[in-house]
């Protein structure tokens, strides 16, 4: 007969609090939520996206319909209005991807990620909060970015009759896409940030993927590009918005989208392999 002391499982009030304490992804979510908006710097830069997102787009449409008769014949024949108001989301997704990277390189960076894994031990849903908290909040901003983009961009060309309507076809998939991309880029900068875990190689790797190596590739004979450089990310997900400038043979709008996407995935399975792997 043992000696050995039987624990009895636990019933009544200590039964309930086990159930309230218990780390659900609801609960991560929340957690993360928290977190992204009570630093200062996530408002600074989506700010920051929201100006180059309707200055520079206002800016484009301005000057191209100041100077739109100096065009040349190709130039005027090849002219896309939606593209002109929505063209500041070239640059905008750079502030995007670089809140991606510090969503996750912050934390790395203070010691915090060690405090956030040890309280859910599972370590995943961590990151599928930071991922789901950064899109939604992304998509929202980027959505109303967009659509101010489009009409006063279009405003300013209606000057000189090169306005288009939001009716038209393609335009409203353009203003809708534009923020669809900005989204998934800037959520492979929380893919790269996660992989990467330091915020300057973090970022450098995502002003590489998006804004080196495509004007790279169009120094290269076509003959060598023209079968791969429509499905770089930045040039996959422009076709999605109309931005396809320098791509001999640009994909259709959704398919460039779901490649874009593909990359997101690749990207964000590596990184969700790293966070359960390696230690933090």
């Amino acid at each position: 007969m043992s000696n050995g002391t039987i624990t009895s499982p636990p019933t009544g009030t200590a039964a309930r609090t086990a159930g309230s304490l218990k780390v659900t992804q609801t609960r991560v979510l929340r957690s993360e939520w928290t977190k992204f908006r009570s630093l200062r710097s996530t408002i600074i830069t989506l700010l920051v996206a929201v100006v180059l997102t309707i200055g520079l787009g206002a800016l484009f449409s301005a000057v191209t319909a100041s100077q739109f008769g100096k065009f040349r014949p190709a130039e005027q024949a090849s002219f896309n209005a939606v593209a002109t108001s929505l063209g500041g989301i070239t640059f905008s997704q750079l502030a995007v991807g670089v809140l991606g990277v510090l969503l996750v390189t912050g934390e790395y960076s203070t010691g915090m990620i060690r405090a956030s894994l040890t309280a859910v031990p599972r370590r995943l849903p961590v990151l599928w909060a930071k991922l789901a908290v950064f899109a939604a909040v992304v998509l929202v901003v980027s959505l109303v970015a967009s659509f101010v983009s489009f009409y006063l961009g279009q405003s300013l060309l209606s000057s000189k009759g090169l306005d288009a309507s939001i009716s038209d076809p393609g335009s409203l998939r353009s203003v809708i896409g534009s923020a669809l991309y900005v989204t998934v880029a800037g959520m492979i900068g929380v893919a790269l940030g996660t992989l990467l875990r330091n915020t300057a190689a973090g970022i450098s790797t995502f002003v590489g993927l998006f804004f080196v190596v495509p004007p790279l590739t169009m120094l290269l004979p076509s003959s060598w590009t023209s079968s791969f450089v429509q499905y770089l990310p930045s040039n996959a997900g422009g076709a999605l918005f109309g931005d396809v400038r320098g791509v001999a043979n640009p994909l259709s709008p959704w398919t460039g989208f779901a490649v874009l996407c593909v990359w997101a995935v690749v990207l964000v399975g590596g990184a969700a392999y790293r966070m359960r792997k390696a230690d933090a």
